[in-house]
């Protein structure tokens, strides 16, 4: 069933001509292949990176030394050399040095290699042509190296309407390829402009007046062919709002379907599980959890399926909200699925979630109570009987909560009643596995995500639009501070000295330590593959790795403590066992790759080492350190790195370290990394459609198109007197963006 209703016939315009038609064949196949453009439409939202001004009208007398300017100037002389060179050893290389003259002074400009042939055929004595380009200095004189010209022909008054369009004009600057350069792309967009007048507009008159925006057509114009710098910025004012609001146009369709679906309303039972289980709760809800549990409650109570996102800080609780809601939908008589990333998260939730329900996951069996259900496993990696008892569990209803991995989601799995599914950490599945569980129950169940990876407002509402979102950002009683510090190991080597001996001091205690590399080590170290960067020599050799790293602080300075190593290439039985002697406080280091980020959870481990801490993002360096200060005992986090003082990687390791406020994290991340990785991750892979907007600077833009597009869909959800914003949607909604809208 198709979840978003099926948009009527778009219109047929200008815009959606091939550019093979346009262009020719040649071109159109280098636009398709390197920059996904394949319709006159899609060049023309091909919007300039940046502008340079080619500077005013100068004279040859007074020209300034590095600065980019144009010239206006007859050529008075041309020469070719050819020469030696140790790209043309036989006297092959070229060299074309051409004189210019306006009358007040002469000037050298100078071609290379390829670049002679064109200038050499056109630049001959006496031709007049604008010349534009950097000026600088070769054997004490002035020269411009590889100008951009522009040969001026025809009567003086029309050679000087060309020299003030050209020369005051500012320059498109494209992102460009290998195969196309800029200006070749900004040719192809001045053939194409015309076609901008058609251009049917998605934004209702109403909205665009009421905020004073330009029309499509006039933005487009100006965004390719500014005369002023105030162009510019009217046209990407107006740009931006065509982004955010068809993207929310599109969630406000897909949550609008969505409030259309039947589902089962799940309430609380008197006296049931979810009573029984409070009871046994050794302290109180939050006031933060109570919030939140009161938001899903309502949406669990509603004919139509909930679509929830609950992001938590690491340890606020989350995942303490989520069995409530499981045992909830378990009393309405309904089954509850939680799919988690990993083997060891899903054993880990299925010990964590028997420990917190005690004999009331012990359904069917001696000593368990009346109210008791039955909470199985389902990963890969079971046994074929254990498997096959689950599978028998969940298709009687015997098993009101089954944990486990995409396991889950195989073909031969069947429930009784699914009723609601929980996704822990969202971004590491993929929609069609969503969608498969989601196709499980005999209606849409309710599904509700969590995520511990703290998400700016609005990168949720551009995201996860198509969710409400509840947010826990209060930590329970109990929970303890997290001091983190940044460790320069190559400036200052006797600050790692002294990060062993603190691991030593925390392990003598009666604590435990991780130790986290970005790397296992067992693989082949390929040159090739390492990161290329001029930030330092760091990052020329390859990550540490958890291997080296452990055998290293064995003989060195961790000699006597007991240290075992995790990496997600162990066979499952052997890293469960690691983690349960871990977890027993048996281990007193563990040396481990990221998969401990999410979800193990060890109160007695106070200290976390994390070496190369530059090679992780900062949501990841955010979510390692929760793994650390769960208990009563203050946390530890060291960041080591090689990285230099004033590098940009030093930058974001000391923002870590000076906030723990996951939300105020996120925001760092955002802003130092491009939104395409986050909003192409969440659309499943597919290039971002933001080219215009940004999601942190145009929070504002972002919020008021959310609320525009809730109010137009409500008002008419199949936007039948608005054909623009129709076309527009087809347009972003490509076949794969369509899949993930509908599955969600």
């Amino acid at each position: 069933m198709d979840l978003v209703p099926a948009l009527k016939e778009p219109l047929k315009e200008p815009l959606e001509q091939p550019l093979k038609s346009v262009l020719g064949p040649a071109t159109a196949k280098v636009m398709a292949e390197h920059l996904g453009l394949h319709t006159v439409g899609d060049l023309l939202h091909h919007y300039p990176r940046r502008y340079e001004e080619r500077g005013q009208l100068t004279h040859l007398a007074d020209l300034p030394m590095d600065e980019h300017v144009t010239v206006v100037a007859q050529v008075a002389d041309a020469r070719l050399h050819t020469f030696a060179s140790a790209k043309a050893p036989r006297g092959k290389g070229q060299r074309l040095e051409v004189t210019i003259t306006d009358g007040s002074g002469r000037l050298q400009l100078v071609f290379f290699g390829h670049g002679v042939h064109k200038p050499h055929k056109e630049l001959l004595p006496g031709t007049r042509a604008m010349f534009s380009g950097k000026v600088s200095v070769f054997n004490r004189r002035l020269q411009l190296a590889h100008p951009a010209y522009e040969l001026l022909r025809g009567a003086d008054d029309e050679a000087a309407e060309t020299v003030d369009t050209w020369a005051g004009a500012l320059i498109p600057i494209y992102p460009a390829t290998a195969k196309l350069e800029s200006w070749k792309i900004g040719k192809a967009i001045q053939t194409v402009l015309p076609s901008a007048q058609e251009a049917v507009d998605p934004l209702p008159d109403s909205l665009r007046e009421g905020r004073g925006l330009a029309s499509l057509p006039e933005a487009l114009l100006k965004i390719h062919r500014p005369h002023t710098k105030a162009d510019v910025e009217d046209a990407r004012s107006r740009l931006k709002w065509d982004e955010a609001f068809v993207l929310q146009v599109a969630l406000a369709r897909r949550r609008h379907a969505d409030a259309q679906l039947p589902a089962v309303p799940r309430t609380p039972k008197p006296d049931g599980l979810l009573t029984a289980f409070d009871d046994r709760l050794p302290f109180t809800l939050t006031d933060g959890q109570r919030k939140v549990t009161r938001e899903i409650f309502d949406d669990l109570a509603t004919d139509h399926p909930m679509h929830r996102l609950l992001q938590g800080e690491v340890g606020s609780g989350k995942t303490l909200v989520a069995l409530r809601a499981m045992l909830t939908v378990v009393d309405a008589g309904g089954q509850a699925a939680m799919l988690a990333p990993t083997e060891v998260l899903a054993q880990q939730h299925h010990r964590s979630v028997v420990e917190m329900m005690g004999e009331l996951a012990e359904g069917g069996m001696l000593g368990g109570t009346e109210q008791a259900t039955k909470v199985v496993l389902l990963t890969g990696s079971m046994g074929t009987a254990a498997r096959r008892q689950a599978m028998l569990d969940l298709a009687t209803g015997e098993a009101g909560i089954v944990i486990g991995t995409h396991a889950l989601i195989e073909d031969k799995v069947q429930f009784h009643d699914l009723g609601l599914v929980v996704v822990d950490e969202q971004h590491r599945f993929g929609v069609e596995q969503r969608d498969a569980l989601r196709g499980k129950g005999k209606q849409p169940p309710h599904l509700l995500v969590m995520t511990a990876t703290p998400i700016p407002r609005t990168v949720a509402m551009t995201v996860f639009g198509d969710l409400e979102t509840s947010v826990l950002d209060q930590l329970p009683a109990g929970r303890s501070p997290i001091a983190s510090h940044v460790v320069p190991a190559a400036d200052k080597p006797h600050f790692l000295t002294r990060a062993w001996e603190r691991v030593r001091e925390e392990v003598e205690n009666g604590h435990q330590a991780y130790v986290v590399c970005p790397r296992i080590g067992d693989e082949e170290d390929d040159p090739k593959k390492r990161k290329k960067s001029a930030e330092d020599e760091a990052e020329k050799r390859p990550p540490l790795a958890v291997l080296d790293v452990a055998d290293q602080l064995t003989k060195g300075p961790l000699q006597g403590l007991k240290v075992e190593v995790l990496h997600g290439r162990m066979h499952p039985d052997d890293k469960d066992a690691v983690m349960r002697r871990f977890a027993a406080g048996e281990t007193d280091v563990l040396v481990a790759t990221t998969v401990i980020e999410v979800g193990v959870n060890v109160p007695n481990a106070t200290a976390m080492v994390i070496m190369d801490a530059d090679r992780f993002g900062v949501s990841q360096l955010h979510q390692l350190r929760g793994r650390v200060g769960r208990g009563s005992a203050a946390g530890l986090c060291l960041l080591v790195t090689e990285m230099p003082e004033a590098g940009a990687a030093r930058q974001r390791l000391n923002a870590v370290a000076s906030t723990v406020d996951g939300f105020e994290l996120s925001r760092i991340d955002l802003e130092q990394r491009r939104e395409g990785d986050v909003l192409g991750q969440a659309q499943s892979g597919a290039r971002t459609s933001l080219r215009m907007l940004a999601v942190i600077e145009d929070e504002e833009i972002i919020a008021e198109a959310r609320e525009e597009a809730a109010a137009l869909v409500a008002a008419d959800p199949d936007l039948t007197r608005l054909p623009g914003l129709r076309t527009a949607l087809d347009a972003l909604l490509d076949e794969e963006r369509e899949r993930y809208l509908d599955k969600g």
